[in-house]
């Protein structure tokens, strides 16, 4: 078959010239299958747009509803943790006879409360109510219901309202002041007797404002609504607090929904249940997402065409030019064929044919020596290949685990592990924000700090550290990692936690228009071969020099000779690091010379 079909593809070429059949054959391989092709897939890609942009939005809408439910959820677990503390029910359910027991109660509630309330963000105002008339409030945590006026109304009437109210936890917008949330919460015990109750002042923007304001790039609406199926939250902030009836999703039947459909008037609609019987609802219109895509296939279906036509009309002038200088050089080849090799092809052109011609007249003139050239020579070709690997940590997963076990340390009391988890948190804060490498010196040293409150957790009261810090300098602009590593090497080479006294002196100050770091300490000091290695830029035993080198390296990538290190230091006696830059009140550029 494909014989045959090759001789009858030869037969009817047969009387074709060479710009014939490259023509020919030009419009059967690429012209026509390239403009049918082009329309197919302009065609599917339009029938494909619809589907996929349905995915794409249903994911967005999946996202949004897990971010918007895992903060309800935090909201509510700190309400209901102190709504349902076992030891605050009992303090708020006795009756005291003095003061001092009084005060206790004060104190538990600061020391239980005070953190747990500033734990999230949004948080404008978190109070504990309560009704026992042997208690006073300290009108910090804990307060009495009187006459005074909240967000939306007075304290009586709020504490009234939620003691009546038939749910333990409730979340109310204030009315005429759109950009307040109100989560309440009974404090009762698990026999139904209620004690008290939580008021947590919200502010709408910090907790839902970012994930409902201008959603699907301005072409669609979010509504946020609670177990009543009242507005909690939406992309217009009017209808907060309406009923659905009174929005435009009243002509929906809305229901228990929970999945996505497309209404008669071209909009995508979707409905996903959260937590605690509310659920997010989000409305898309598509007319402009369509007439968008039919546009953008049909302009990348025209500009197909057009340079095919164009590629059609240059390789017609092209081939104007090639067949005649190949006819002309056939000619000459017969004669070489015939034995004549003093035939010569004049160019004029820098074309291939061109330097064929002159290969040719070269070849003519010198066969034999052309010859044993051309077999012996080889294409060399190099090859460069750069691979890096890079560990990729994900920053959030660390934060959040520490997070988590920053919130189980809170949870059980644990000071010294909320402390430490703390200054690892600021630690790796800074040391994977790989944005920049150019950081403000209070950051900077905001990190050294956390380095230094670790090690001080694990030699407890051995190394005293003194800070020699001038404020103005803390607001310009230093490249990062320059200090912690120096620091670093006074507790791993210095071993400064094995000298009595040890102490370690950090100094940041402005000299002229330089800004000078000084790392001092008494530890064991460098011995002189290892210190004359460091300052050569070598290796130095035991990986020692290696932070000092790539810190002089990356001064020099950015300041030139204008970024020194110096290093100071006698055997026995500790060491001084020194560190020079130019004051950068913007952020510094890669250095240039010139």
């Amino acid at each position: 078959m494909r014989r045959w079909l090759e001789r009858q593809i030869l037969r009817m070429t047969r009387t074709m010239n060479l710009r014939r059949k490259i023509v020919a054959f030009y419009g059967l391989v690429v012209f026509i299958p390239t403009v049918i092709l082009g329309i197919g897939a302009g065609y599917l890609a339009m029938q494909n747009v619809r589907s996929n942009y349905m995915l794409t939005i249903n994911e967005a809408v999946r996202q949004t509803a897990q971010s918007i439910d895992f903060r309800k959820q935090s909201y509510d677990l700190l309400v209901n943790r102190t709504g349902t503390d076992g030891e605050l029910i009992s303090r708020l359910s006795r009756t005291y006879e003095s003061w001092e027991e009084q005060l206790a109660s004060v104190n538990y509630v600061d020391r239980s409360f005070q953190v747990m309330s500033r734990y999230l963000t949004g948080i404008e105002n978190f109070r504990i109510y309560h009704h026992n008339p042997t208690l006073v409030e300290d009108g910090g945590l804990l307060w009495k219901p009187g006459n005074r006026t909240l967000p939306g109304g007075d304290e009586e009437t709020w504490y009234t309202n939620v003691l009546a109210s038939p749910f333990a936890l409730q979340w109310t917008d204030v009315t005429g002041e759109q950009a307040k949330l109100i989560v309440s919460r009974k404090i009762m015990n698990t026999g139904g007797d209620v004690f008290g109750a939580v008021y947590m002042l919200l502010d709408y923007g910090s907790v839902f404002g970012e994930l409902m304001d201008h959603p699907f790039s301005g072409e669609g609406s979010l509504f946020l609504l609670d177990e009543h199926d009242h507005v909690v939250a939406a992309s217009d902030r009017s209808v907060i607090g309406q009923p659905v009836a009174a929005t435009i999703l009243s002509r929906l039947n809305i229901g228990n929904a929970n999945g996505d459909s497309v209404t008669g008037d071209g909009e995508y609609f979707a409905v996903r249940q959260l937590s605690g019987g509310w659920k997010i609802a989000a409305l898309v219109q598509m007319r402009k997402m369509e007439q968008q895509s039919a546009t953008t296939v049909y302009s990348i279906v025209a500009i197909t065409v057009f340079f095919l036509f164009l590629s059609m009309f240059l390789v017609m002038i092209v081939l104007k030019n090639v067949v005649l200088r190949i006819r002309k050089l056939g000619n000459r080849m017969s004669d070489v064929a015939e034995g004549d090799f003093n035939v010569m092809v004049k160019s004029r052109s820098r074309d291939e044919v061109g330097d064929l011609e002159e290969m040719f007249s070269e070849m003519a003139g010198r066969l034999g020596s052309l010859v044993d050239m051309l077999s012996s020579a080889k294409l060399k070709e190099k090859e460069s290949s750069f691979q890096a690997l890079q560990a990729q940590i994900n920053p959030h997963f660390i934060y959040n685990s520490l997070s988590l076990l920053q919130w189980r340390a809170l949870d059980q009391g644990d000071a010294v592990q909320v402390e430490a988890i703390e200054a690892l948190t600021t630690f790796y804060r800074l040391a994977l924000d790989n944005k920049s490498n150019v950081t403000l010196i209070r950051s900077e040293i905001e990190h050294v700090r956390a380095y230094l409150d670790i090690q001080q957790m694990r030699y407890p009261e051995r190394v005293r550290v003194v800070w020699e810090l001038e404020e103005p300098v803390m607001e310009l602009y230093a490249i990062k990692m320059i200090l912690q590593p120096i620091v670093e090497n006074v507790y791993i080479h210095g071993r400064i936690y094995t000298v009595p006294e040890a102490c370690i002196s950090i100094s940041v100050r402005r000299a002229g228009g330089m800004i000078r770091f000084a790392v001092k300490d008494n530890g064991t000091g460098i011995d002189a071969d290892t210190l004359a290695l460091i300052r050569k830029g070598e290796k130095a035993g035991k990986g020692n020099g290696y932070g000092l080198m790539n810190i002089q390296e990356r001064l020099t990538l950015y300041f030139g000779d204008a970024g020194r290190l110096r290093i100071d230091s006698e055997p026995g006696q500790g060491a001084c690091v020194t560190i020079e830059l130019p004051a950068c009140t913007d952020k510094p550029e890669l250095y240039r010379e010139g």
